[in-house]
């Protein structure tokens, strides 16, 4: 089912409206879609390389107004909705972890996961559910969600031709990075106690009872 998610995103670059297709999915997958933009917005980025700037901020702004979707499904909506789709996306037993870092940390940990690919809707879905601040919350979400969109329009506008020829060339080591980028991501989240490894260990040892749910 992922692959053919995964395809069918892909297609929609190569679509008359494909920006209109950028900002939808970049905005359903801050909330509930499995698959993120980020590929999509690459190869758009390759074909137009003058445009890649207008592509990331297609991405930024759909991505934090989805991102608004998922706090308020978290806040409004979390027993009802937010909890199936959790469940759906195989993020559970993430949750409490997420709640538990959100409290102890707030808006640095919406920035990690807005620029690295630990799943943003994890954490929007959560921010909501905890009812954490809404203006820090939008503040981070375009702060970590810039950065990461941004800087692939910034890139791809400046080295557009070059950067196409070295992903042809190195693709399974680009592939390679990107796993570890991944892994990378979720470790970051158990980094930002800088010290502190009495909040990680409880943090990583949170359940949905610790939540009172």
């Amino acid at each position: 089912m992922l692959r053919s998610l995964y395809d069918w995103t892909m297609e929609k670059s190569a679509h008359p409206h494909a920006q209109w297709w950028l900002a939808l999915i970049s905005f359903i997958e801050s909330s509930f879609f499995p698959i993120p933009p980020h590929p999509l917005l690459g190869l758009m980025c390759l074909a137009e390389p003058r445009k890649a700037v207008r592509f990331a901020l297609v991405c930024t702004i759909a991505s934090v107004l989805g991102g608004l979707f998922g706090y308020a499904i978290g806040y409004f909506l979390y027993e009802a909705v937010g909890e199936a789709l959790l469940a759906a996306l195989g993020l559970t037993e993430a949750f409490p972890k997420a709640a538990c870092y959100l409290r102890e940390y707030d808006v640095e940990v919406i920035i990690i996961a807005g620029a690295t690919p630990v799943p943003f809707k994890l954490l929007t879905i959560t921010a909501g559910f905890i009812e954490m601040a809404l203006v820090p919350f939008i503040l981070a979400s375009i702060a970590g969600r810039g950065l990461i969109f941004m800087t692939v329009g910034i890139l791809f506008r400046l080295f557009g031709a070059p950067i196409k020829r070295f992903i042809d060339k190195y693709l399974p080591y680009v592939t390679t990075a990107f796993v570890l980028l991944v892994i990378g991501g979720f470790l970051a989240l158990t980094l930002l106690d800088r010290g502190e490894g009495a909040t990680a260990d409880r943090c990583e040892s949170a359940t949905m009872g610790s939540l009172g749910i």
